[in-house]
């Protein structure tokens, strides 16, 4: 009967001590949603317009303060932490460039979507150094890519914007011009290709240099006014399967054809590029291109149609089923407004990223960084130890944040703050971000 007692003792303690340190594990959580909750509350800003927020402990595994983080929220580029995490699953080593098969004497090429092709800043030149190093017949099977060259619900008034290229299965220059000049008065356009399709245009009373496409041609005007001295302009060019075979035969310097030919199953792949590389290309600048095209390299690598919506419908129900709420998702860059996520849902995938990658270091460093790099480098101030890291999203009306926060006693927070449907400007819109994020890092 003494044992017994003992015994019962012994439990009561064991239950009374974890009772215990679950409390006081909590405590500090619960500190920090009183806080943060008073921060919000006390916001004139935030109580202007939708707020949707959510913090979340990683080492306790326990969210520490929601506000309307189950609603949905228009998440702009925060859409491409989706495209990214799929990436990690899909691609996690490197982004397929070209499929091919060789018979006799000659070498049949299909595209893949691949964005490094040729691309500004990742240079993934080993397919086409494969194609113009071979001996044998160039011939280009086109046909894959069955979607529209804009996506769901993008802006078409955009379409001269640098941010907008068309969608398309074999992408070249990153589906750009660019128009240059490191003196005023000069013009230096590149791809060559596009020189005989500049026109200047007498009658516009435009002040300032500007190149303006036609909407459905690769005819571009621009004013009877000067260059300036180290003028940029990126302006996407009308995508077709005549342009990519222009664009090839220039670039190898040998004629490629087009050709009718289904894809075999033993087409071989040629790799361009790391992933981590493109990643980061992705990331940091939020490239809306390499978002658009890493999709359909999805969709090559899981054997399905190139198409956004298939290759997507694919990626929710292979890898996406953990999510608390089902997310609208309809392209890979978040152009477009149609897609819809809540700040719960970006936490959990933040979660499984962070797990994936499974390397802190080099999460972060494919990542903005607040003060440092990426689009969070001007947000926050200037440092060389950032304590966020993280994905910002802007459309009209729209600017969000989420990411990973490390705090002031080193404490790793995951975060998705999304401003919604507001009409001051962004700037302020950020400041209050940046004013928030800064108090939770530097008070716990």
């Amino acid at each position: 009967m003494l044992m017994k007692k003992i015994k019962i003792k012994k439990g009561l303690f064991w239950v009374f001590l974890m009772g215990f340190t679950i409390f006081y594990a909590c405590k500090p959580n619960q500190l920090i949603s009183r806080k943060v909750s008073k921060e919000f509350k006390n916001s004139e800003m935030l109580n202007k317009y939708q707020v949707g927020f959510a913090l979340y402990d990683m080492q306790g595994r326990q969210m520490i303060f929601q506000k309307d983080a189950d609603k949905y929220f228009t998440p702009a580029s925060n859409t491409k932490l989706f495209t990214f995490y799929a990436g990690l699953k899909i691609s996690p080593d490197s982004i397929p460039s070209l499929r091919y098969v060789e018979k006799g004497d000659s070498l049949i090429f299909w595209g893949t979507g691949d964005p490094s092709l040729l691309h500004t800043v990742l240079k993934g030149n080993k397919a086409i150094e494969m194609l113009k190093n071979s001996n044998k017949k160039l011939y280009f099977a086109s046909g894959r890519y069955t979607g529209n060259f804009f996506g769901n619900g993008w802006s078409w008034d955009d379409y001269n914007d640098y941010y907008q290229p068309e969608i398309s299965e074999l992408p070249l220059f990153d589906n750009v011009v660019l128009v240059t000049a490191k003196q005023a008065g000069e013009m230096n356009i590149s791809p060559r290709i596009f020189n005989s399709c500049f026109t200047a245009d007498s009658a516009s009373k435009a002040m300032k240099f500007n190149v303006q496409r036609e909407f459905l041609t690769n005819k571009f005007h621009f004013p009877l006014v000067k260059t300036t001295a180290n003028y940029e302009q990126q302006i996407p060019f009308k995508t077709s399967t005549g342009i990519t075979l222009t664009l090839l035969s220039d670039t190898l310097n040998t004629d490629v054809q087009l050709i009718n030919y289904a894809l075999p199953r033993d087409a071989k792949t040629i790799y361009s590029s790391k992933s981590d590389d493109v990643f980061r290309q992705l990331m940091l600048p939020s490239d809306n291109f390499v978002a658009e095209q890493l999709l359909l390299t999805y969709a090559d690598k899981l054997g399905v149609e190139l198409s956004t919506s298939k290759v997507i419908a694919s990626i929710k129900e292979k890898y996406l089923t953990e999510l608390p709420d089902q997310p609208k998702w309809v392209d890979g860059s978040g152009l477009s407004r149609s897609n819809l996520f809540t700040p719960r849902s970006i936490i959990k995938l933040l979660d499984l990223i962070y797990n994936e990658v499974n390397n802190q270091e080099r999460l972060f460093s494919m990542l903005p960084a607040g003060g440092k790099s990426g689009t969070l480098k001007n947000a926050y101030a200037k440092t060389d130890t950032p304590f966020v890291y993280g994905k910002t999203g802007t459309l009209s009306g729209v600017h969000n944040q989420s990411g990973y926060l490390i705090t002031r006693k080193g404490r790793l927070l995951l975060f998705s703050f999304m401003n919604n449907n507001y009409v001051q400007p962004t700037g302020e819109i950020r400041k209050e971000m940046v004013r928030v994020m800064t108090y939770i890092h530097d008070h716990f």
